[in-house]
């Protein structure tokens, strides 16, 4: 796995970034950059599972991964460790194309900073995702942003 890092500057307070990012109404929004149909089923407690979900290109068969929350300091951190993927309806932590992807963390740090926020992705990812991620998180950054300053 390698590290991708990802930031951006948003002129909001983070507890309005924070709830930007991850209440399900704003969250499907800037997270139709990974996926038109993008969700999640689950809460961002700590300890809990959580399933971040999309369906295919046909609107069809609903995939993502399964996870579980590490931690969760609000307005301040949020750590989400994947462990496999969901498809077809059953969670598969065993599989090679499961563990292409688990485990792997994804975190994200709200930073109060010249009287916005900074946030601060820090993924897991296979090498050969990377550019593409990169691309991705540029964009989806960009739509948090968007949505925070409105």
């Amino acid at each position: 796995m390698e590290k991708l890092h990802a930031s951006v500057f948003i002129q909001a307070p983070k507890e309005k970034v924070w709830h930007t990012m991850l209440d399900v109404s704003t969250y499907e929004e800037w997270t139709k950059v990974f996926n038109p149909t993008s969700s999640f089923r689950g809460d961002w407690s700590k300890g809990s599972k959580m399933f971040f979900l999309g369906t295919d290109e046909n609107g069809e068969n609903e995939g993502g991964m399964v996870s579980r929350i590490v931690d969760n300091r609000p307005y301040e951190y949020i750590s989400i460790e994947h462990l496999g993927i969901f498809k077809d309806g059953i969670e598969d932590t065993e599989s090679e194309e499961a563990k292409k992807w688990a485990p792997s963390f994804e975190n994200y740090s709200f930073i109060e900073k010249d009287g916005g926020t900074e946030v601060v992705v820090d993924q897991d990812i296979e090498e050969e995702h990377k550019p593409q991620f990169e691309k991705m998180w540029v964009e989806a950054l960009a739509k948090v942003k968007e949505l925070a300053e409105k």
